[in-house]
Protein backbone atom coordinates (compact mmCIF):
# COMPACT_ATOMS: atom_id res chain seq x y z
CA UNK A 1 0.00 0.00 0.00
CA UNK A 2 1.24 3.46 -0.95
CA UNK A 3 0.05 6.66 0.74
CA UNK A 4 -0.77 9.67 -1.44
CA UNK A 5 -1.72 13.28 -0.76
CA UNK A 6 -3.73 15.77 -2.79
CA UNK A 7 -6.11 18.71 -2.39
CA UNK A 8 -8.18 21.31 -4.18
CA UNK A 9 -9.49 19.13 -6.99
CA UNK A 10 -12.61 21.33 -7.18
CA UNK A 11 -14.40 18.70 -9.30
CA UNK A 12 -17.35 20.33 -11.09
CA UNK A 13 -16.11 23.86 -10.45
CA UNK A 14 -15.88 25.67 -13.79
CA UNK A 15 -14.54 28.79 -12.12
CA UNK A 16 -11.40 26.89 -11.06
CA UNK A 17 -10.27 26.78 -14.68
CA UNK A 18 -9.99 30.56 -14.94
CA UNK A 19 -9.25 31.50 -11.37
CA UNK A 20 -6.37 29.04 -10.99
CA UNK A 21 -5.34 29.08 -14.68
CA UNK A 22 -6.03 25.41 -15.23
CA UNK A 23 -5.17 24.30 -18.77
CA UNK A 24 -8.44 22.59 -19.66
CA UNK A 25 -10.96 23.61 -22.32
CA UNK A 26 -14.01 22.59 -20.27
CA UNK A 27 -14.91 21.62 -16.73
CA UNK A 28 -15.75 18.11 -17.97
CA UNK A 29 -12.27 17.84 -19.51
CA UNK A 30 -10.69 19.05 -16.25
CA UNK A 31 -12.65 16.54 -14.18
CA UNK A 32 -11.89 13.67 -16.57
CA UNK A 33 -8.16 14.49 -16.68
CA UNK A 34 -7.89 14.67 -12.90
CA UNK A 35 -9.74 11.36 -12.45
CA UNK A 36 -7.59 9.70 -15.11
CA UNK A 37 -4.36 10.99 -13.57
CA UNK A 38 -5.53 9.97 -10.07
CA UNK A 39 -6.32 6.42 -11.19
CA UNK A 40 -3.07 6.17 -13.17
CA UNK A 41 -1.01 6.48 -9.96
CA UNK A 42 -3.34 5.30 -7.17
CA UNK A 43 -4.22 1.62 -6.90
CA UNK A 44 -7.34 0.17 -5.24
CA UNK A 45 -5.47 -0.67 -2.00
CA UNK A 46 -3.56 2.61 -1.76
CA UNK A 47 -4.52 5.36 0.67
CA UNK A 48 -5.22 8.96 -0.37
CA UNK A 49 -5.44 11.88 2.02
CA UNK A 50 -7.47 14.57 0.25
CA UNK A 51 -6.76 17.84 2.06
CA UNK A 52 -9.96 19.60 1.16
CA UNK A 53 -12.05 21.25 -1.52
CA UNK A 54 -13.08 18.03 -3.25
CA UNK A 55 -15.94 19.34 -5.41
CA UNK A 56 -18.21 22.32 -5.99
CA UNK A 57 -21.47 22.74 -7.90
CA UNK A 58 -22.12 18.99 -8.14
CA UNK A 59 -25.18 17.25 -6.76
CA UNK A 60 -24.59 14.83 -3.88
CA UNK A 61 -25.21 11.93 -6.29
CA UNK A 62 -22.69 13.30 -8.81
CA UNK A 63 -20.11 13.84 -6.05
CA UNK A 64 -20.65 10.30 -4.77
CA UNK A 65 -20.24 8.91 -8.29
CA UNK A 66 -17.04 10.92 -8.82
CA UNK A 67 -15.60 9.79 -5.47
CA UNK A 68 -16.54 6.16 -6.15
CA UNK A 69 -14.71 6.31 -9.49
CA UNK A 70 -11.41 7.25 -7.84
CA UNK A 71 -9.06 4.47 -6.73
CA UNK A 72 -7.90 3.98 -3.18
CA UNK A 73 -9.06 4.31 0.39
CA UNK A 74 -9.94 7.98 0.58
CA UNK A 75 -9.66 10.16 3.70
CA UNK A 76 -10.88 13.76 3.71
CA UNK A 77 -9.44 16.67 5.64
CA UNK A 78 -12.28 19.14 5.17
CA UNK A 79 -11.68 22.36 3.27
CA UNK A 80 -13.57 25.63 3.18
CA UNK A 81 -15.59 24.51 0.12
CA UNK A 82 -16.55 21.08 1.50
CA UNK A 83 -20.14 21.44 2.62
CA UNK A 84 -22.32 18.99 4.54
CA UNK A 85 -23.09 16.94 1.41
CA UNK A 86 -19.38 16.46 0.68
CA UNK A 87 -18.61 15.55 4.29
CA UNK A 88 -21.43 12.99 4.28
CA UNK A 89 -20.35 11.12 1.14
CA UNK A 90 -20.22 7.37 1.83
CA UNK A 91 -16.95 6.98 -0.10
CA UNK A 92 -14.78 8.59 2.58
CA UNK A 93 -13.05 6.18 4.97
CA UNK A 94 -12.97 9.10 7.41
CA UNK A 95 -13.56 12.84 7.52
CA UNK A 96 -11.61 15.16 9.78
CA UNK A 97 -10.52 18.79 9.93
CA UNK A 98 -6.96 18.07 11.02
CA UNK A 99 -4.68 15.05 11.36
CA UNK A 100 -1.18 14.16 12.48
CA UNK A 101 0.53 10.98 11.35
CA UNK A 102 3.97 9.52 10.95
CA UNK A 103 4.88 8.13 7.55
CA UNK A 104 8.28 6.66 6.71
CA UNK A 105 9.69 8.16 9.91
CA UNK A 106 8.42 11.66 9.08
CA UNK A 107 5.87 13.39 11.30
CA UNK A 108 3.15 15.06 9.20
CA UNK A 109 0.63 17.71 10.17
CA UNK A 110 -2.28 17.71 7.71
CA UNK A 111 -4.81 20.51 7.29
CA UNK A 112 -6.53 22.21 4.39
CA UNK A 113 -4.95 25.49 5.46
CA UNK A 114 -1.23 26.29 5.62
CA UNK A 115 -0.03 27.05 9.13
CA UNK A 116 2.38 29.69 10.29
CA UNK A 117 3.46 27.30 13.06
CA UNK A 118 2.60 23.65 13.66
CA UNK A 119 3.33 20.82 16.05
CA UNK A 120 6.91 19.62 15.70
CA UNK A 121 7.93 22.21 13.13
CA UNK A 122 11.31 22.65 14.82
CA UNK A 123 11.80 18.88 14.93
CA UNK A 124 11.51 18.39 11.15
CA UNK A 125 7.74 17.82 11.13
CA UNK A 126 6.13 18.71 7.78
CA UNK A 127 2.94 20.73 7.30
CA UNK A 128 1.07 19.39 4.28
CA UNK A 129 -1.78 21.65 3.15
CA UNK A 130 -3.92 22.82 0.28
CA UNK A 131 -6.03 25.97 -0.09
CA UNK A 132 -3.40 28.22 -1.69
CA UNK A 133 -3.24 26.61 -5.17
CA UNK A 134 0.53 27.08 -5.38
CA UNK A 135 0.25 30.84 -4.91
CA UNK A 136 1.73 31.09 -1.42
CA UNK A 137 5.44 31.14 -0.65
CA UNK A 138 5.91 28.25 1.78
CA UNK A 139 7.73 28.24 5.06
CA UNK A 140 10.51 25.66 5.44
CA UNK A 141 9.03 22.13 5.78
CA UNK A 142 5.64 23.31 4.50
CA UNK A 143 4.29 21.80 1.29
CA UNK A 144 1.20 22.60 -0.78
CA UNK A 145 -0.18 19.24 -1.98
CA UNK A 146 -2.79 20.83 -4.27
CA UNK A 147 -3.40 19.54 -7.77
CA UNK A 148 -2.43 22.92 -9.25
CA UNK A 149 1.13 22.33 -8.02
CA UNK A 150 1.42 18.60 -8.76
CA UNK A 151 0.20 18.09 -12.34
CA UNK A 152 -3.41 17.50 -11.28
CA UNK A 153 -2.79 14.21 -9.46
CA UNK A 154 -2.09 12.79 -5.99
CA UNK A 155 1.57 12.52 -4.95
CA UNK A 156 3.60 10.48 -2.49
CA UNK A 157 5.68 11.80 0.39
CA UNK A 158 8.83 10.90 -1.58
CA UNK A 159 7.64 13.09 -4.47
CA UNK A 160 6.71 15.90 -2.10
CA UNK A 161 10.12 15.96 -0.46
CA UNK A 162 12.29 15.47 -3.56
CA UNK A 163 14.02 18.63 -4.83
CA UNK A 164 12.17 20.18 -7.77
CA UNK A 165 13.39 22.77 -10.24
CA UNK A 166 11.56 26.06 -10.18
CA UNK A 167 9.69 27.04 -13.34
CA UNK A 168 10.62 30.02 -15.46
CA UNK A 169 8.78 33.32 -15.13
CA UNK A 170 5.32 33.16 -16.63
CA UNK A 171 4.82 29.45 -15.94
CA UNK A 172 2.63 28.04 -13.18
CA UNK A 173 4.04 28.40 -9.70
CA UNK A 174 5.77 25.37 -8.21
CA UNK A 175 6.80 24.68 -4.67
CA UNK A 176 10.27 23.42 -3.92
CA UNK A 177 10.11 21.98 -0.41
CA UNK A 178 12.70 23.32 1.95
CA UNK A 179 13.58 20.52 4.34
Amino acid sequence: MTVFFTSDTHFGHGGARGRFRRPFETTAAMDAAMAERWNAVVGPEDEVWHLGDFALHLTPDAMAERLEGLNGVKRLIAGNNDGPATLALPGWAEVRHYAELTLDGTHLVLCHYPFRTWNGMHRKSLNLHGHSHGQLKPLPRQIDVGVDVWNFRPVTLAELTAPRPRKAAGEATTVTPSL
